[in-house]
């Protein structure tokens, strides 16, 4: 059953898709948690970080250099931001759908609490 990031890659569900190529889609996240918050996700469904096989490495790194290109174009790439991939349940994973998460455009204080 595809997952709710392989519909909007399709464009069958609506999203608000800021960029897309034949390899990555990246959209703006529904519960932002930064004034800005993207996601980017592969075109091709890997449901984990743990799923990355050798043959994808070309891939996730084009997803760095796209949310590279997506905080400058922002306006976030010199005052900061932040990537985040989850990875499970444990790991805060909601969608079992690799994506990187781009969030920035205000301070975010330190990475986890205690």
């Amino acid at each position: 059953m595809p997952t709710l990031f392989e519909k909007i890659v399709a464009r069958e569900i609506p999203a608000d898709i800021v960029f897309q190529d034949d390899r990555v889609t990246a959209f703006r996240d529904i519960h932002p948690r930064a004034p800005v918050h993207l996601l980017i996700v592969p075109n091709k469904a890997i449901a984990t970080a743990n799923d990355i096989a050798d043959a994808d490495e070309t891939l996730v790194g084009h997803m760095f250099t796209v949310a590279r290109d997506l905080a400058r174009g922002a306006g976030i790439a010199d005052s900061g931001y932040r990537l985040i991939i989850n990875c499970n349940r444990d790991g805060g994973q909601e969608v079992f759908h690799l994506h990187v998460h781009l969030v920035g455009g205000a301070p975010l204080g330190p990475m986890l609490s205690r």
